[in-house]
């Protein structure tokens, strides 16, 4: 019985065991659920959410974006790697070989800077091959093509599918994580998404309130906080600057991608948020607003993204492996007669 009793044990270990994955997204909470929007800052009305989430403590890095591009771009019909990533302001992520064996690199120097030259696109398949579980093989719908969305590369029809896993945030999302003050279901904002309503500085080393942007009048880098060759820091380097949820660098490095659709008199975009290392400080002020002057294939040096997920409900596996565990245990304690 003991052995029976063992074995069981194991076998559940291994169910219910987290599997193991290339990537692993950093996460923060979002709570306050219901909270009020901010009225504060012109223009009005962001930040306000019904529901609690997580969002990704950092940028989407070159390194993650190097694991994502081996495991379904060794063919990359769908151009998710940009050879402007190799040039002055790029990622530095290098690809090798030819189609259908490319392979791609990026020293470790670099690895832990924001990927750039992504599109809304490219981040919206990296959000699919997430919830997809992180699976190696061509650009289909079984990695890059559906999952957290459908009709990848369409405007008209793509969307957030029903049980997303990961996704880009919208702007709410994007917006209550980087300004909201933590306070409960509020309308209370910071200005800057470093938890303060002045401006940042943008120098290292970090005591508070600073993050990576251009300052004309400032250092010794041109004005950089860093220069060249990198330009952008590495993710959480500013790290007595969090928002009050625990991001980092929701103000500077670079412009965000989020889910939320843009309009204006020439065509339709997708939001940007927080600047850059290229803008000034007023790009990270809430006030800003969005930049939806680019379309969702447009690729550039200043524009990356971070990821979010749901805080879900326990999925019926965790539940089995919780209740055969209870039906193990219950087997093993001592009956009293």
């Amino acid at each position: 019985m003991k052995c029976s009793v063992a074995l069981l044990f194991s076998s559940l270990a291994l169910l219910c065991a987290p599997a193991t994955y290339a990537v692993t997204i950093d996460m923060v909470s979002v709570g306050n659920p219901g909270n009020a929007p901010d009225t504060s800052n012109d223009p009005t009305g962001f930040g306000s959410v019904d529901y609690s989430y997580r969002i990704g403590k950092c940028e989407v890095t070159a390194g993650q974006y190097t694991e994502f591009l081996n495991a379904v771009a060794k063919d990359d019909p769908h151009g998710l790697y940009n050879t402007d990533m190799v040039t002055t302001y790029g990622a530095n992520i290098e690809q090798s070989g030819s189609s259908p064996n490319y392979s791609y690199s990026v020293d470790a120097d670099w690895a832990n800077r924001p990927v750039n030259f992504v599109s809304f696109w490219d981040a919206a398949r990296f959000a699919n091959w997430l919830h997809n579980g992180q699976p190696t093989g061509p650009q289909g719908s079984g990695t890059t093509e559906d999952g957290a969305y459908h009709d990848v590369g369409n405007q008209a029809l793509f969307g957030r599918n029903p049980g997303a896993r990961f996704f880009i945030p919208t702007e709410d999302e994007w917006y209550k994580a980087a300004y909201h003050k933590n306070d409960g279901p509020t309308g209370n904002y910071w200005d800057y998404p470093t938890t303060s309503d002045t401006p940042p500085i943008n120098t290292l080393p970090d005591p508070g309130n600073h993050a990576n942007f251009h300052d004309l009048a400032g250092t010794g880098n041109g004005g950089y906080t860093i220069g060249s060759p990198y330009f952008r820091t590495e993710v959480g380097a500013f790290e007595n600057s969090a928002s009050p949820y625990g991001t980092f660098d929701q103000g500077g490095n670079v412009w965000e991608w989020n889910e939320t659709v843009v309009s204006n008199f020439i065509t339709t975009s997708r939001g940007l948020r927080g600047g850059s290392f290229f803008g000034d400080s007023g790009s990270l002020n809430a006030s800003a607003g969005p930049s939806g002057d680019l379309p969702p294939e447009a690729e550039r040096y200043f524009l990356g993204f971070r990821v979010a997920r749901p805080i879900p409900e326990p999925s019926s596996a965790v539940l089995l492996c919780i209740g055969a565990l209870g039906v193990a245990a219950l087997r093993r304690w001592p009956r009293r007669n």
